[in-house]
């Protein structure tokens, strides 16, 4: 399970304030705690800082960079402040994200393929966000079919079903399951990730419901998440998951993490 850690995101009543004052030493803290935790990824996300949003991303991406090992996962709509990102980005970076939205497709294509990046593809096109699974596995194998004749591998591609919360429609989570296992299915190297706490959204004991969703994903063939890698019960049903679906030789990282402490969440 390829983990991207979502806490450094001004979003979060915390982190706005400490990017717009550059606490170094908040975002470093918090960077490294999710790396310790087993995050693939460190997302990035200065969004809300609209005015200074390039600024700020210059900043976080080095700021970042210089305490974790894990390469980052660029995050912005803003074409200006994801190629300042990766301007500066040591390594193989993830962006997040393209659509197939024309206007935003040609925007961010050229800095994928400049800078050699790995793209979350949001399943979303000029029609607006999808509805269900069909619209969903449309958009999907559009995206990963133009991506692949654009020149970037499957492997590099990681598609975002969009995950709505199950809250404002009780099919929702069978619709997403279904486009998984049909996208998974057509195209196995391409990844599949999602912004996992999406499915709660308006809905009480939100990482119970956070926590069944991964696992059923999982089983569908997700593997991948943005969420919070310090939850540590997620992280040990994960681990559990990984060993059941077969993707743990001699469940070696299982033992690992049981002998850890990680599975006594």
């Amino acid at each position: 399970m390829i983990i991207i850690g979502e806490l450094i995101n001004t979003s979060r009543e915390e982190v706005e304030p400490a990017v717009k004052d550059r606490d170094k030493e908040f975002i470093q803290k918090l960077a490294k705690e999710q790396e310790g935790a087993g995050a693939d990824f460190i997302d990035v996300n200065c969004g809300t800082l609209i005015r200074e949003e390039v600024e700020a991303m210059e900043w976080l991406v080095k700021t970042v960079q210089e305490v974790v090992e894990v390469p980052l996962c660029i995050d912005s709509p803003d074409p200006a402040a994801l190629e300042r990102g990766l301007e500066i980005h040591k390594g193989k970076a993830l962006v997040n994200s393209i659509t197939a939205e024309e206007e935003r497709y040609q925007e961010t294509l050229p800095l994928i393929k400049e800078y050699n990046a790995s793209i979350v593809a949001l399943a979303m096109d000029d029609g607006g966000m999808p509805q269900d699974a069909e619209d969903r596995i449309r958009v999907s194998t559009k995206l990963i079919e133009d991506l692949s004749n654009d020149g970037v591998s499957e492997e590099d591609i990681y598609v975002d079903p969009i995950i709505q919360p199950i809250g404002t429609d009780e099919k929702m989570g069978v619709q997403i399951l279904n486009a998984i296992d049909e996208i998974t299915n057509e195209y196995p190297e391409v990844h599949i990730t999602c912004g996992l706490s999406n499915i709660s959204h308006g809905l009480p004991q939100r990482p119970l419901l956070n926590q069944a969703f991964v696992l059923l994903a999982m089983s569908r063939g997700m593997d991948s998440a943005i969420m919070d890698p310090l939850d540590e019960r997620i992280i040990a049903l994960i681990t559990a998951a990984e060993t059941i679906l077969g993707n743990d030789q001699y469940c070696a990282n299982y033992i690992k993490a049981a002998k850890s402490g990680i599975l006594d969440a």
